[in-house]
């Protein structure tokens, strides 16, 4: 099972991959994530987060 975190914050304090993931990430998708960390609880909701603010960029 995947380990959760309380926030963004400490998923990447904690979790180098997520870090240089998010970090890859276009400016405006990081800037939307930014506005709600506490809703990235898991490199998979990371993940899915991304993705969905991405849809319209495709």
């Amino acid at each position: 099972m995947e380990k959760k975190y309380p926030d963004l914050y400490a998923l990447m304090k904690d979790d180098p991959k997520a870090k240089e993931y998010f970090e890859s990430l276009p400016e405006h998708i990081r800037s939307a994530i930014s506005q709600r960390p506490s809703g990235v609880n898991s490199f998979e909701s990371l993940w899915s987060y991304a993705d969905n603010l991405t849809q319209g960029d495709r």
